[in-house]
């Protein structure tokens, strides 16, 4: 079960008991944390899609508008890694409880002050530099909170079970992105677009204090993950501790020079993927079909609406599938569907007729998107040893982020201006960024149900327990789970 057999290791009956309802709470924890995330960030990318061009930027060509609204979108992701860096390495050694309230407080009050900020019209050029400050604190509080999120119900979560309950996490990212596309949705259909420029934008900013206040109720009962408690109770020999502290103290190091990096490039590739599409689909697609196909800006936030509606249903469902059938396997099969179906599907919203576009943007959303984003948390997680699992999940989700959703966006706009509204840049784009989830799902080794107390990362002939992994035991002549359980 082991990378080095010579290294002591944390073992299963070390992990502390928890009951149905410290199972619940750490999802309702999850869940909140994460939908507020995400729906802080999709707040500003409907808002820079739709107003934000027209508040914060000077007047001028409404294509390079949309540019610099996506460059301040992009802004976000630059502090987030540092967060990573920060948080990550601070949940490592005082626990995954109490970073994630730090994550949570600093998100959600940098999404409500943009609520207060002052517009261009009013104060100049000091209305995008007081944005950008935003930005860059929400990024910064963002950096750890779906990374904590994920390690956090990952160690919670029966281990036959955790793609079932870890997916709630990636329903979490769903509810948070139809929340905000919800609220869009009323203020665009109920207020003019006047009422929207001179006030009616601010609302949805300042209300998600709301959800931040009720997800810090939840976090305050929450008991610590029961692997970091394990860990600190001192289950694990000294020599093993200060060997994995050797080898793992600088992450990007280990990354770059050390064999025992791989893991750190496969999470780094699985994310970049899944992270450009959900910039290309959620952020950029939503933005072409107002500013360039000319479509009302309800089709817009509709359709992430009924999308988002729809992933209620298929989050759960791959992330079941891959209890069955195992991560890697799940991860080939949904980054393929989505490298076949993306030049048809976006040439179908290009058609600009209704139907069309909702259909293409509901499947490219399910499979290139959330499919992945159902995946993605758990499996890195289990990648991961409990030693420096939250720094290296958080650095590698936010490093990948930085350069496929916070650049894909802005070079998507760019590419499109520039090629006269034409839908190819972003199919390639999409296409592109499943194939890097692609890759990196074939060379990865199988982790589902992989004892997360394992300090050190998944190798390639690790033993790997779950109904999915005969192949691997029969390699290393290990005895099926079915002989496991009868031999005991």
């Amino acid at each position: 079960m082991t990378n080095d057999p010579a290294l002591p290791q944390v073992t299963e009956s070390a992990v502390g008991e928890r009951t149905v309802g410290d199972l619940a709470k750490a999802a309702i924890s999850g869940w909140l944390g994460t939908a507020l995330e995400f729906m802080d960030f999709q707040l500003y990318s409907l808002a820079a899609a739709l107003v934000f061009k027209d508040l914060f930027f000077p007047a001028g060509a409404p294509g390079m508008a949309v540019v610099l609204a996506m460059a301040t979108y992009g802004v976000g992701y630059i502090s987030r890694p540092l967060g990573a860096w920060y948080f990550g390495g601070l949940g490592d050694r005082i626990g995954r409880k109490k970073v994630l309230f730090y994550t949570i407080a600093l998100m959600g009050l940098a999404t409500t002050l943009i609520g207060f900020l002052p517009t261009y019209h009013q104060v100049g050029i000091l209305a995008p530099i007081l944005l950008v400050v935003l930005r860059l604190v929400q990024g910064f509080g963002a950096g750890a909170e779906i990374a904590g999120a994920s390690v956090m119900l990952t160690e919670y979560a029966p281990r036959q079970r955790r793609g079932l309950v870890g997916s709630l996490v990636a329903l979490g990212t769903n509810s948070g992105t139809l929340g905000a596309s919800a609220i869009w949705g009323i203020i665009v259909a109920t207020m003019d677009r006047s009422e929207i420029l001179e006030w009616g934008w601010r609302i949805p900013f300042i209300g998600s204090i709301v959800i931040m206040g009720f997800a810090i109720w939840v976090r305050a009962s929450l008991k610590e993950s029961p692997v970091f408690e394990a860990r600190e109770a001192g289950e694990v020999g000294e020599a093993a501790i200060e060997q994995v502290n050797t080898e793992h103290v600088d992450v990007l190091a280990a990354g770059l020079k050390q064999k025992k990096g791989r893991s750190f490039f496969e999470a780094f590739f699985l994310r970049f993927g899944q992270a450009g599409n959900s910039g290309m689909i959620q952020t950029y697609l939503i933005s072409y079909i107002t500013a360039t196909l000319l479509l009302s800006s309800k089709v817009g936030t509709n359709v992430v609406i009924f999308s988002s509606l729809v992933g209620f249903i298929t989050v759960p469902l791959i992330g079941h599938l891959s209890d069955v059938f195992g991560r890697k396997l799940m991860y080939i099969i949904m980054s393929s569907i989505s490298v076949l179906l993306v030049f048809p599907m976006i040439h179908m919203i290009a058609t600009k007729e209704i139907n069309q576009v909702f259909a293409g943007y509901i499947i490219m959303h399910q499979t290139s998107v959330l499919a992945l984003a159902s995946l993605e948390n758990l499996t890195m997680a289990e990648v991961f040893g409990s030693k420096r699992r939250y720094t290296q999940i958080a650095l590698a989700k936010e490093l990948a982020a930085i350069v496929a959703t916070g650049i894909g966006p802005v070079v998507a706009a760019a590419l499109v201006v520039n090629s006269g509204g034409s839908w190819w840049p972003i199919a390639i784009m999409i296409c592109a960024f499943s194939l890097c989830s692609l890759g990196a799902a074939i060379v990865m080794p199988e982790v589902a149900g992989r004892d997360l107390t394992i300090l050190t990362d998944a190798m390639p002939g690790e033993a790997v327990i779950g109904p999915f992994a005969r192949k691997e035991r029969k390699k290393l002549h290990l005895p099926t789970p079915e002989e496991e359980l009868a031999a005991s």
